[in-house]
């Protein structure tokens, strides 16, 4: 009987819940995705932000995480249009969140990050004009790429610190059950009725747009009153939409997931009893809320969930810079042993 380590036997169950989100999403990816950005995303950003402060938000800095705050307010000031100047300047204020967020991993002098960030303030004004700047930093970065992306280097990361077998064979099973979503047709029974899906999906249905145009899947105009019908007809009701949104519910849900399968060894969980029971109370209301009014649920925790995507863009980096090391050290090693 093989005996597997600790962190063998979280590559494989990482590897079952990749599967799980998988057949889900096959059979029901507009109810999955609802219950687990309602249900399970609340959480994982009450318990990801708590551990990411334990650690330091893995800046140079104690307070560099104040910006990305700040900044997580202002954007969310302009989504429920408290602000229209602030609306008008969002994409302006994600880039810069990120971009600062690699001055805060790489830049140690508190001088140079204002200086870094004067700099990538004036940058953002090249790319005014361009679409490519405003999809990417408005829809693509904060969502798929977060959720997808960026799990899928952690992953990577994970495998190639640990030396796992079973974690390389889970890099491979996340990018099988990405691809199988456009390569294998599935009909599609809904459960929930499409009135409430598409009232409940307002906040999300740009993302699903934009991908089936990226994939080549149909070629959809912007949201008017003379393309709204025919927009949501393909989203909604076509094997276009079904295989989008197969693949954006199987990354969200496996994103969640993945976050808790992991909590022995993140340990996010450590916290004073007290705090945990505030996070049930919120956990519990955030619930209730998408409940009662799917769209009051996303404004309620659009702060909670924005931040604790501009707070882990340093940890991206960490991870990205932690490949790139493992990588250098394994040819490194190759080398030694061909001389």
């Amino acid at each position: 009987m093989i005996s597997l380590s600790h962190v063998e036997k979280i590559d494989a169950a990482n590897i079952g819940l990749m599967v799980i989100s998988c057949l889900a999403a096959f059979v029901m990816p507009f109810e999955l995705f609802l219950f687990a950005y309602a249900v399970l995303g609340p959480l994982h950003y009450l318990t990801e932000i708590g551990w990411l402060h334990k650690k330091g938000y893995f800046t140079t800095g104690k307070y560099d995480y104040i910006f990305l705050a700040l900044l997580g307010v202002l954007i969310t000031l302009g989504f429920l249009d408290i602000s229209e100047s602030l609306a008008d300047v969002s994409n302006g204020l994600v880039y810069l969140g990120f971009l600062m967020a690699l001055a805060m991993v790489l830049i140690k002098d508190n001088t140079l990050k204002v200086v870094a960030a004067i700099l990538i303030i004036f940058s953002s004004l090249l790319f005014r004009k361009s679409t490519f700047y405003d999809y990417f930093f408005a829809i693509y970065l904060p969502t798929i790429i977060h959720v997808f992306i960026f799990t899928g280097l952690f992953i990577l990361y994970g495998a190639l610190k640990n030396k796992s077998r079973l974690g390389f064979a889970s890099i491979l099973v996340f990018a099988l059950c990405a691809i199988s979503f456009f390569f294998i047709p599935a009909s599609y029974n809904p459960i929930a009725s499409r009135e409430y899906v598409e009232n409940s999906f307002v906040g999300f249905v740009e993302l699903n747009r934009q991908l089936i145009n990226l994939f080549g899947l149909a070629d959809l105009q912007e949201f008017t009153r003379a393309t709204i019908l025919e927009n949501k007809q393909v989203i909604f009701a076509s094997q276009a939409g079904f295989m989008v949104m197969r693949f954006i519910a199987f990354a969200y849900t496996y994103h969640y997931l993945n976050w808790f399968s992991k909590t022995s060894v993140i340990q996010w969980h450590k916290v004073p009893r007290r705090t945990l029971i505030i996070i049930g109370i919120i956990w519990g209301v955030s619930i209730a809320l998408y409940a009662y009014d799917y769209m009051l649920g996303l404004k309620w925790l659009f702060l909670l969930s924005f931040l604790h995507v501009l707070l882990e863009f340093p940890l991206n980096y960490r991870s990205i810079i932690g490949i790139g090391s493992e990588f250098k050290a394994m040819f490194a090693g190759q080398s030694l042993k061909k001389a």
